[in-house]
């Protein structure tokens, strides 16, 4: 498949957290990074020179950029350690040795510890993490040992060897840290109280001991201890900021393989998530062309068959966001909660920006391949008969019954023609009628297309329910052209699409592209007409405060404000500024009257 030249892969990155991963031109992976806005950190590989030679040396080879989008910048960290450690890039430096990021384990034993470890060994243990930093992980320590007495031995604590006194109390016990355990002074009970108290803060639970925390920190202030008042502060700020979940990396969840997919009208896009010993190490998303109307059901079981062939994937396991038929000897699970549930919104996410960034890199490359969708989704959506390649739309604007106004705002291609646009005084309409005013300007602007010979539009949008859709297709049946085209009203409320003659409306899909371009077009008319309305009302209360002086004409108040600019600079205005603009007589009546001392 051809790669889209760098310049419009670099223009099409989200603003999103994730890793990106560089290809020279034979596949081969270069470079695998973190970054909190992915846009901003690989543009910065491009856009200015490097100290190093090594950056400079990597960047010429760049041809392909590829990118997993994550849902904050520690799984961008996290992520980034898996695939480096996975495929060993060779321009970078870091993360390349077999360390990995710290864990807590809490061990299967009877009376379990708790300790920090970089080794995940599947014996039924229980591991928290991984942490992106040692301080988080000796933060939480420190507070699980403020807080528990739990031992610190490696003894065997089985019960028979408890009651046979084969072991004796350490320094721990005498220092306070310990209940003793191993001599029977503490039971299992309680020890198992205080593990599950344990899990709750490791998982970000500890509202408690935040609570606990503060207020050894105004103690501590009280008593002029501000060193250890700081050394709690700082406590408290690493608590308040650990993550207690991390989606990229879950010692549960081991050798998956995780689907999802997005759709449009004419493409299905796949993404797939390869999990091994807990840790993403592959995102890849293909785009399948649908040929004969597929469902996203069938779309995803040749996507997931295509993607475990071109991978050699072995997984004996599938998660997908719904069921699917891929042979029996695959065991499919759909997750409803819980971290599996999260790696799959993942894996969605990542198909979807896949499927934006396809849609913006369309737009660069092919505009009009572009605008053909959009214009074929629209007629379909809206159940039209041709493409609405002309567009306009209606609005009335009127304040508290004062000088009413409509505008009527132009998309051609889905795109705004301003030099079309119109607006229109209420000429026929004695008092705020929204429903007479919509008539007039629909009878008016399309009385004089005809007239005139110009193209008319393929879709009218009036804004407003019923109501004024009726008055738009009253003039259109006045000049003959109902049937001829299509008219709807976009109510405000809910988005409701009225189409004449029909009680029940039209509800869009709230994220589709149809639904997107009438909001703009209602909200385009809307600015449009609220702005005429704005500046009309503005220059009469100008022109009404000049004009009821008597013996002032328009012609004067033309040229005062022509002269002067507004209203109050003509009220400050000596009667020397004012004589050679209106002469001696005008000027006196007006200085006078906001001069009157």
């Amino acid at each position: 498949m051809e790669t889209t030249p760098l310049k419009i892969q670099l223009q099409t990155l989200p603003d999103s957290p994730g890793v990106y991963q560089y290809y020279d031109k034979n596949g081969k992976i270069l470079y695998v990074g973190k970054a909190k806005n992915l846009k901003k950190r690989v543009s910065s590989y491009f856009n200015k020179s490097h100290d190093s030679h090594r950056i400079d040396v990597m960047v010429k080879k760049i041809r392909d950029i590829k990118h997993i989008v994550v849902n904050s910048e520690t799984d961008a960290l996290l992520l980034e350690n898996n695939l480096i450690k996975k495929y060993q890039p060779r321009f970078n430096v870091m993360l390349k040795d077999d360390k990995t990021y710290p864990w807590i384990c809490i061990k299967n034993e009877r009376f379990p510890r708790v300790f920090p470890t970089r080794r995940l060994i599947k014996d039924g243990s229980e591991y928290y993490g991984p942490f992106t930093s040692f301080k988080t992980v000796n933060t939480l320590l420190d507070l699980i040992k403020g807080l528990y007495q739990l031992r610190t031995c490696n003894y065997d604590l089985a019960e028979e060897k408890i009651r046979n006194g084969k072991y004796k109390v350490c320094l721990e016990y005498h220092l306070g840290n310990c209940k003793g355990p191993c001599e029977a002074l503490q039971g299992e009970k309680e020890y198992n109280e205080n593990i599950e108290a344990i899990r709750n803060i490791v998982k970000g639970n500890f509202k408690e001991s935040l609570q606990l925390f503060h207020q050894q920190m105004r103690d501590h202030a009280d008593k002029m201890e501000f060193e250890d008042a700081q050394r709690i502060k700082e406590k408290i700020h690493v608590l308040e900021n650990y993550q207690s979940k991390s989606t990229v990396v879950n010692p549960k969840i081991n050798n998956v393989d995780v689907f999802s997919i997005v759709s449009d009208e004419g493409y299905g896009y796949v993404n797939f998530l390869q999990i091994s010993h807990g840790a993403i190490i592959r995102s890849h998303t293909i785009e399948m062309k649908k040929k004969l109307d597929e469902t996203d059901k069938e779309l995803l079981e040749l996507g997931i068959i295509e993607i475990r062939q071109r991978f050699s994937s072995m997984s004996r396991e599938i998660y997908v966001p719904f069921k699917v038929d891929v042979g029996e000897d695959i065991k499919i699970t759909v997750p409803q909660l819980g971290d599996k549930k999260s790696i799959v919104d993942l894996s969605h996410r990542n198909a979807r920006y896949y499927r934006q960034e396809q849609f913006k890199q369309m737009k660069i490359v092919d505009p009009d391949r572009h605008v053909n969708r959009i214009m074929a989704q629209m007629k379909e959506d809206l159940r039209l008969s041709v493409e609405p390649r002309h567009i306009e739309c209606f609005d009335n604007s009127n304040i508290q019954g004062t000088n009413p106004v409509a505008a009527c705002v132009v998309f051609k291609n889905g795109k705004a023609s301003k030099k079309d646009y119109r607006k229109f005084n209420i000429k026929t309409v004695e008092g705020p009628d929204d429903f007479a005013s919509m008539e007039e300007v629909v009878f008016r602007r399309y009385k004089r297309l005809l007239n005139e010979d110009e193209p008319l539009p393929q879709l009218i949008i009036v804004d407003g329910g019923k109501g004024q859709l009726s008055s738009g297709v009253k003039a259109l049946e006045a000049l003959g052209l109902r049937g001829k085209i299509a008219i709807i009203g976009i109510a405000k409320r809910l988005e409701e699409l009225y189409y004449p003659g029909d009680s029940i409306p039209l509800y869009l899909d709230k994220k589709s592209e149809t639904l997107k371009i009438i909001q703009q077009l209602r909200n385009e008319a809307h600015r449009f007409g609220i702005t005429f309305h704005r500046n009309k009302r503005s220059s009469e209360a100008l022109n009404t405060e000049l004009e009821s002086i008597v013996g002032i004409g328009d012609k004067t108040v033309v040229e005062l404000l022509k002269q002067f600019r507004s209203l109050k600079r003509v009220k400050e205005a000596t009667l020397e500024e004012l004589t050679p603009v209106i002469g001696l007589s005008k000027a006196s009546i007006i200085y006078n009257k906001y001069h009157p001392e």
